[in-house]
């Protein structure tokens, strides 16, 4: 059964950071683009980061660029986001995912999906 799950949500002060994590089990996702996603409050679903399988490209959402950074360890099968300076506004749920292109994690329709960690950034 393939597995992601996230884990390192909380609650933090604007201007904080958190580390959230995302455990893959089931496949080996080494040759898988890795990504996040969040959804806040009566808000669709957004792409916030993602990660290539081979060059170790990066992309962000406009909205978190220069604040959050996505790294991956394959040999792990793990994927990360290291959120810095958090504003109220990145308060949502975070979700990983994994596809094999860059392009279905940008547009939010990866193969695989997590269940999801709170991120709640209080002002």
């Amino acid at each position: 059964q393939v597995q992601l799950v996230e884990s390192g949500g909380g609650l933090v002060q604007a201007g904080g950071s958190l580390r959230l994590s995302c455990a893959a089990s089931g496949r080996t996702f080494s040759m898988y683009a890795r990504g996040w996603c969040r959804q806040a409050p009566g808000k669709e679903r957004e792409f916030v980061a993602a990660i290539s399988w081979n060059t170790g490209d990066t992309y962000y959402a406009d909205s978190v660029k220069g604040r959050f950074t996505i790294s991956r360890d394959n040999a792990k099968n793990m994927v990360y986001l290291q959120m810095n300076s958090l504003k109220p506004e990145d308060t949502a749920v975070y979700y990983c995912n994994a596809d094999r292109g860059l392009i279905g994690l940008r547009l939010g329709q990866a193969d695989y999906w997590g269940q999801g960690t709170q991120v709640t950034v209080s002002s």
